[in-house]
């Protein structure tokens, strides 16, 4: 059974930068594919990035590509989320999901076995 904690989020204003971590334990880290999914107040919860296990493919959602990256450091068990030039429509629980190996419509929350318990991203205009 994999574990997900996530941690790094905060209070920023507009312009600034946030790094989100994401720790895995109880499975093989190298093994899984990783994304990170928000839900905005009074919203669904929507994709934001991945990254795959093998080729460490990464994908984002139109609304953060530019802004955010997602990386990974397998030594470290972690996947991190970059995120930097914050808006307020940024502001959202972020979670962290996590399925072993490939992962087909990376984009779509049912792909994902795996979730963390979320961290609150808060970005003032």
């Amino acid at each position: 059974q994999v574990q997900l904690v996530e941690s790094g989020g905060g209070l920023v204003q507009a312009g600034g930068s946030l790094r989100l971590s994401c720790v895995a334990s109880g499975g093989t880290f190298s093994r899984l594919s990783m994304g990170w999914f928000r839900q905005g107040p009074g919203k669904e919860r929507e994709f934001v990035a991945s990254i795959s296990w093998r080729t460490w493919r990464t994908d984002y959602s139109d609304s953060v590509k530019g802004r955010f990256t997602i990386f990974r450091d397998n030594a470290e068990n972690t996947v991190y989320l970059q995120m930097n030039s914050l808006k307020p429509e940024d502001t959202a629980v972020y979670y962290c999901a996590a399925d072993s190996g490939v992962v087909p419509n990376n984009q779509q929350t049912s792909a994902y076995v795996y979730w963390g318990q979320g961290t609150q991203v808060t970005v003032s205009s």
